[in-house]
């Protein structure tokens, strides 16, 4: 057995975090540390003198209120609409139970690396996601592509809360609208789905439509298929649903961190609470087996197919919402030392969970209704909004018991998720704009985002609407995000450097990551995310909606979306190499090193940062550092390697020290 003191440090997922990380205790820890003059001085080599923001100095950022804040935040963020109207339907679509192979592989592989990456950055320089690129400036159009794309996204998600909320609305009225043929929308093939009808007998559905579907697509938006004379006019109800889920994100957002991080109790908690009560009734229902067994019936001809990888990838991008930018954004607002590894693996954890809790969930309620109508399963399932606003609306009719109590639960808790998430993508764009002019009013930028947001979701409340929504959907949220993380980990992982980059987490861990995330950082994401993208782009197919083919203009004003957020990646490494002195190869090389904005804000945790990378500069220097580890103990190499699980002498002096200090402070 060896002592305490070469026991080095636990993993971070299992630490809390006021505990002891050292391993040590606090006995015989020096009185004070302070980095020797010459290594502050040799630190300023590293960095890049320009863009130093001199505002910075001295500004007190915003924390949470405690780190259940955060997490919450978190989960909110990742779990929202997209598990419980697009994940069951993209995975019966793709392979049912199959479908969850893929999925997870490309969780481990790609979507739990992002994660974690983007909250370290945000953890470590305290700022937003375009600030944090002073790591490496040239990459800084990244930060403003992400918060375009989540701006895009943002504006049609708060279109999908209006929904929400008139449905529940609509679900307080004795008979639930839907549920009838109201001849003011209905059409002559309309059939009533209620609980009091029979469809049983009905031999030939061909060519029916049922009132719920009827009364979304007529009544509801008013949708018309053809918009080559324009989308129409904004429908006035959704239109104060509208501004209602705008209102609610406005005083949200209010006051920051401070009011955000008390809702993300509700709207992170609430959800669970529905899902699990309509699971329990769902489950109960006739046909319910059938319908899980539909949902989770893997079909293992499709699990080959570059179809189904790509589904998963985009699931995983949309749910995690990585690349966007608010997860960069609630880091930012930790503690330095908070242990953000535990987080990342729980957010993962439930945001699978919850996905598959609905689909379970979602499918054993339309076995019931594939049951009572007398049809097949997949005949009643709707794809996209059609599951959360035909088929789900529809199947909670059937209920014998107080249909209505089930569809205001339901309704709420889509909007709920759908608070949660927009809250974080919003807050990331307020967040972005309060960095860039730390002496604006965050309530007046954020009063002056919701109303530009709310006038910008108009578009999608009109007749039309619904194709304007797809193509952003696709443009501006879609595939962008495959360029953008592809470039934000390059940048980070072979600019910055994987070494550097690594350290930084050893130092404010204090724990050394092993051979899984080097991989997934530095090789298998890039390369797996080009691949990706260049098959959706082979792939491209025109939009499509019951024979109407989109115009021209509209698939056309779409790639102009995508070009703006994309654009910002070279605009923004033009200025950055501009704004530099020298010649020409300084400039790049300038625009290639981090600024002295980089690394904590802190000053007191910056010093000791700078004397740790002082310290460690020596044993991080051997030409094998890329040879793993069991490698190097079979052919007898001495490569100074990272040992995972374990930290250097100086980030265990500098720990004591800290919680030294912490304990003089309790006193």
């Amino acid at each position: 057995m060896g002592k305490k003191e070469e026991r080095g440090i636990p993993n971070a997922a299992f630490v809390q975090d006021d505990d002891d990380i050292s391993g040590r205790g606090n006995k015989g820890l020096p009185a004070q540390v302070q980095p020797p003059h010459s290594a502050i001085a040799a630190s300023s080599d590293v960095f890049s003198s320009a863009e130093v923001n001199e505002s910075d100095e001295g500004q007190q950022r915003d924390t949470w209120g405690n780190p259940v804040e955060f997490l919450m935040s978190c989960i909110s963020l990742s779990v929202g609409l997209g598990n419980i109207w697009r994940f069951p339907f993209t995975a019966y679509e793709n392979g049912g139970g199959a479908f969850l192979i893929p999925y997870l592989v490309v969780l481990l592989l790609i979507g739990k690396p992002l994660y974690f990456l983007e909250m370290i950055l945000g953890q470590f320089s305290s700022y937003g996601s375009v600030k944090v690129w002073a790591v490496v400036p040239i990459a800084k159009g990244v930060g403003y592509g992400g918060a375009l794309a989540t701006w895009f996204v943002v504006t049609y998600y708060c279109c999908l809360m209006a929904l929400t909320v008139f449905y529940f609305f609509s679900s307080f009225q004795t008979v639930l609208p839907w549920t009838v043929c109201d001849p003011a929308w209905a059409t002559a093939t309309c059939y009533n789905s209620g609980s009091a009808s029979n469809l049983t007998g009905l031999v030939n559905l061909t060519g029916r439509t049922s009132s719920a579907e009827e009364f979304f697509n007529h009544n509801v938006l008013q949708k018309i298929i053809n918009i080559d004379d324009g989308v129409g006019i904004p429908e006035w109800r959704l239109t104060l649903c509208l501004l209602f889920s705008w209102i609610i994100i406005a005083l949200i957002l209010m006051k920051g961190v401070a009011s955000s991080g008390k809702a993300a109790y509700f709207t992170a908690i609430f959800p669970y609470v529905v899902l699990v009560t309509l699971l329990i009734r769902g489950v109960t229902l006739e046909g319910a087996v059938d319908g899980i067994l539909f949902f989770i019936t893997p079909q293992w001809d499709k699990i080959l197919t570059p179809q189904v990888w790509y589904a998963a990838v985009t699931q995983c991008f949309f749910s995690l919402s990585v690349g966007f930018g608010p997860i960069i954004m609630n880091a930012s607002y930790n503690g330095f030392r908070h242990r953000i590894y535990r987080d990342a693996t729980i957010v993962s954890f439930m945001d699978t969970f919850t996905s598959l809790l609905a689909g379970v969930t979602i499918f054993s309620i339309l076995g019931n209704l594939a049951h009572e109508s007398g049809k097949p399963i997949e005949t009643v399932v709707q794809g996209g909004t059609g599951l959360a606003f035909i088929s789900y609306p529809e199947a909670i009719s059937k209920f014998d018991v107080v249909p209505q109590l089930f569809a205001v639960l339901f309704f709420l808790m889509l909007f709920t998720l759908g608070v949660g998430s927009a809250v974080s993508l919003t807050g990331c764009v307020i967040t972005v704009i309060c960095d860039a002019f730390p002496d604006w009013k965050r309530w007046m930028v954020t009063i002056v985002i919701c109303a530009t947001g709310f006038l910008l979701g108009l578009v999608y409340v009109t007749p039309g609407g619904q194709h304007v929504l797809d193509v952003v959907d696709f443009f501006g949220g879609g595939f962008i995000i495959f360029v953008i993380a592809v470039i934000e980990t390059i940048a980070i992982c072979w600019i910055y450097g994987l070494k550097n980059f690594l350290r930084d987490v050893e130092f404010m861990l204090g724990i050394r990551l092993g051979i899984y995330w080097k991989f997934t950082w530095g090789l298998f994401i890039p390369l797996s995310l080009v691949g990706i993208f260049i098959y959706s782009l082979a792939n491209f197919r025109t939009f499509v909606t019951d024979g109407y083919v989109y115009p021209a203009s509209l698939t056309g004003s779409g790639w102009v979306l995508a070009a703006l957020a994309l654009l910002q990646v070279p605009i923004w490494a033009v200025v950055s190499i501009v704004k530099r002195k020298g010649s020409a190869l300084d400039r790049i090389k300038a625009s290639l090193t981090p600024t002295e904005n980089w690394g904590p804000q802190d000053m007191k945790t910056r010093s000791q940062w700078i004397l740790f990378k002082s310290d460690d500069s020596a044993e991080h220097k051997s030409w094998a550092w890329w040879i793993p580890k069991c490698i190097k103990k079979i052919i007898k190499i001495d490569g100074h390697s990272f040992k995972p699980g374990h930290a250097s002498q100086s980030t265990v002096a500098i720990v004591q020290l800290e919680v030294q200090e912490n304990g003089n402070n309790n006193k």
